[in-house]
């Protein structure tokens, strides 16, 4: 599927299914699928209707989306190894989109046998879409981004974690809050507006599309143990920074903060 054709079936399955939606739910629309994690009808339908178009365009893909995997997670086991899939987080940050806030996002990564090969992430209310092709670079509304070093001091966002981090030696980091919206969070390291991000859940339709961003930007994507994210990775503590050096100090942070 061509990239050109993703973008406007992200885009026209959030103008028609999340945006109607977006500062107009009613209560019965609002779901907790456990408690704290919320659902809307918007998310199930842009869900359902981008699987729709994934599966009419390629009818033997594999669709692994965040709603769909609370009623059956075989298609999450089988990500690693299918020779396409298409990984969708319908509405990211939909704690945020309930409640009225613009962070939110539409997050979409095809992956072949393994590997995320293309990547996107819209912002509907700023009408930002940012794009990633493996070996091609990241394009912010069809305009390739720069490099953009992080400057001093860092700053990151660490889940349940911001203010001045402990101990002294990390004096030259400032801990911020997490958006609450992966959509938000990655594409503010590959501007450069923050040097890192670490999250405890490692689900892929939170962490391939921006992942992809990271890595073609010069940056790391791994669990607090050094493993390379991708698809099937699983670990204590996943961490994303805009280069190598930036990476080090999150994990030396983390672990100062988590004690591990």
């Amino acid at each position: 599927m061509r990239s050109e054709a993703v973008v406007e079936a992200i885009r026209q399955v959030a103008d028609a299914e999340i945006m109607p939606r977006f500062q107009a739910l009613a209560d019965h629309e609002i779901i907790e699928k456990r408690p704290g994690d919320l659902v809307t009808v918007a998310d199930r339908l842009a869900e359902r209707a981008l699987t729709d178009i994934f599966r009419r365009e390629d009818p033997g893909c594999l669709v692994v989306g965040e709603e769909g995997m609370y009623a059956d997670s075989t298609p999450l086991r089988q990500l690693p190894t299918a020779e396409l899939a298409w990984v969708i987080d319908p509405v990211d940050g939909t704690r945020n989109f309930a409640g009225g806030s613009p962070d939110f996002a539409v997050m979409v990564a095809e992956v072949r046998s393994g590997v995320t090969t293309r990547s996107w992430i819209w912002q509907p209310v700023p009408e930002v879409m940012f794009f990633a092709e493996l070996g091609g670079g990241v394009y912010r509304n069809g305009e390739r981004l720069a490099v953009a070093a992080p400057s001093e001091p860092l700053v990151g966002a660490l889940h349940g974690r911001w203010g001045r981090p402990r101990p002294e030696e990390s004096r030259n980091v400032e801990l911020v809050r997490l958006a609450g919206c992966c959509g938000v969070d990655y594409p503010a390291v590959v501007e450069g507006r923050r040097a890192f991000l670490g999250y405890w859940s490692m689900h892929p339709w939170d962490h391939l599309p921006g992942g992809l961003m990271i890595t073609e930007q010069g940056g790391v994507q791994a669990t607090i143990d050094g493993q390379p994210y991708g698809p099937g990775v699983v670990g204590r503590f996943l961490l994303a920074a805009a280069n190598e050096q930036a990476w080090q100090v999150a994990r030396t942070v983390a672990r100062e903060q988590f004690g591990r």
